[in-house]
C-alpha cells in the first residue's frame, strides 16, 4: 500500500495518555486524522485538542470501554461515519496483572484477555472491510516482550495475553496481505503512565531492568514509539509485513 499519511484516518485505543497518545501525536504531525478511543473520555479528548493545537488536524474522541466486546461494533461503524473512512488501526489498550501464577485472579485475566487479544481480534475483524474500501491500510498491535523475560515469574499471564496479540497479528499479516493491508506487531519500552506505576511497585526489579537497555534510557512516547509507527504506516515501509518490532534500545533480543 504506498498512499500518502496525508488524511488517512487512525483509530488508536487507549490513545488518552502513554503509548497510546504518542502514537497518536506521531501519526498527527504525518497528517493522520486521529480517533482516540478510551475509557476516560476527558483523557482522549486532550488529546484531540493537543493535535488541533500543535499540528492543526482534525480528530475526535471516541468513549469506550473495548473490554466490552458487543459495544465493538458500534464504536467500528462510529468512527467510520466519523470521516468516512478508515485506514489505520492501533490496538493499544490493555489490562495487565503481574503476578504470581498461585495469586493470578482468573477474573482479571480473563479481563485482560478480553482487553487485549479478543479486542484486538474483534476490532480487525470490524475494520477490515473500511481498511479494504480505502485501498488498503495497516494494523499496529501493541505486544510486549513479558514473554522473552530469561526469569518468567510473575508475568505469565500477562505474557499470555500478549503472545497471542502477536500470533493474531502474523496470521492477519498471512492472510491479508495480498489485500494490500499489513499488520505488524511493537513491543515498546517508553516512559509512560503504565511504566512508572510498574517501577513505583516494584523498583528494585524495574532499577535492575533499566540497567538492562544498552542505550541507557527509556524511549519517548511520541518521539520514539508514535514518530516510528508513523513511518511504519508509511509508504516506506511498504515491504514490513508481519514483524515483530522492539522499540526498547536494544533491550530485547527476538532472535
Amino acid at each position: 500500500m504506498d498512499k500518502p499519511l496525508t488524511d488517512q484516518v487512525a483509530l488508536i485505543t487507549g490513545a488518552g495518555q502513554g503509548v497510546g497518545q504518542g502514537i497518536a501525536f506521531g501519526l498527527a504531525k504525518r497528517g493522520v486524522r486521529i480517533i482516540a478511543v478510551g475509557r476516560t473520555l476527558a483523557k482522549c479528548e486532550a488529546t484531540v485538542n493537543t493535535i488541533k493545537e500543535r499540528f492543526g488536524t482534525e480528530g475526535a474522541a471516541i468513549e469506550c470501554d473495548i473490554g466490552v466486546i458487543a459495544d465493538l461494533d458500534g464504536l467500528i461503524a462510529s468512527a467510520a461515519e466519523t470521516f468516512g473512512r478508515l485506514d489505520i488501526l492501533v490496538n493499544n489498550a490493555v489490562s495487565a496483572q503481574i503476578t504470581p501464577l498461585l495469586e493470578a485472579s482468573i477474573e482479571g485475566f480473563e479481563l485482560g484477555l478480553r482487553v487485549g487479544p479478543v479486542a484486538s481480534l474483534r476490532l480487525m475483524q470490524l475494520i477490515q472491510p473500511h481498511l479494504l474500501a480505502a485501498g488498503g491500510g495497516n494494523i499496529i498491535n501493541l505486544a510486549s516482550s513479558a514473554a522473552m523475560r530469561w526469569d518468567s515469574s510473575n508475568y505469565g499471564v500477562y505474557a499470555a495475553e500478549k503472545e497471542a496479540i502477536r500470533a493474531l497479528t502474523r496470521a492477519a499479516a498471512n492472510e491479508w496481505g495480498s489485500l494490500g493491508i499489513r499488520s505488524n506487531s511493537i513491543l515498546p519500552l517508553a516512559q509512560s503512565p503504565a511504566l512508572a506505576a510498574w517501577a513505583k511497585y516494584r523498583p528494585e526489579e524495574a532499577e535492575a531492568f533499566m540497567k538492562t537497555v544498552p542505550l541507557e534510557r527509556i524511549g519517548d512516547c511520541e518521539q520514539d514509539i508514535g514518530d516510528f509507527v508513523a513511518t511504519l504506516c508509511s509508504p516506506e515501509s511498504r515491504f514490513v509485513n508481519g514483524q515483530s518490532i522492539a522499540l526498547d534500545g536494544g533491550q530485547v533480543n527476538l532472535g
